[in-house]
């Protein structure tokens, strides 16, 4: 007697998760995840300070140098920074017109995870696990929590 569940057929798909362990794999995402977060710096308007703080604490020699040529392999931890403030970019981009969405972060918020504070000044707070946060609230919003 088999008594093991299955799911129905669908055509849902889940997506391959990318081990960012490999070094082959961020290889291949880390020059257009630079790219994207310097585009998303600008959107922003950005101090370079707040930027390099996002990024983890990088130097002021090597973000300008990143800035110059992004084609480098990041480490883990960056690509996953990056990976939460793009997410973060889109989902402000689909809830609220582009002129809200990049004011967004600047714009103090009377949410309890942000106290009154800025999204931005939050996540430069809290770091990776500010990001991942802001992150999972606006993806709620989108929906529709």
């Amino acid at each position: 007697m088999n008594l093991a569940y299955s799911y129905p057929k669908s055509r849902f798909e889940p997506a391959v998760l990318v081990d960012l362990n490999s070094r082959a794999e961020r290889e291949r995402l880390s020059k257009s995840a630079l790219t994207g977060f310097f585009k998303l710096a600008a959107a922003w308007q950005l101090r370079d300070e707040d930027a390099r703080e996002l990024l983890g604490g990088l130097g002021a020699s090597s973000f300008y140098d990143w800035k110059k040529n992004p084609d480098r392999v990041l480490e883990v931890d960056r690509i996953t920074r990056i990976s939460y403030l793009l997410g973060i970019y889109k989902a402000l981009h689909i809830l609220y017109g582009d002129k809200l969405a990049d004011e967004w972060v600047h714009l103090p918020n009377t949410n309890i995870i942000f106290g009154g504070r800025t999204p931005l000044a939050v996540m430069l707070g809290g770091g990776l696990l500010a990001m991942q946060t802001v992150r999972q609230l606006l993806d709620a919003r989108r929906g529709g929590l």
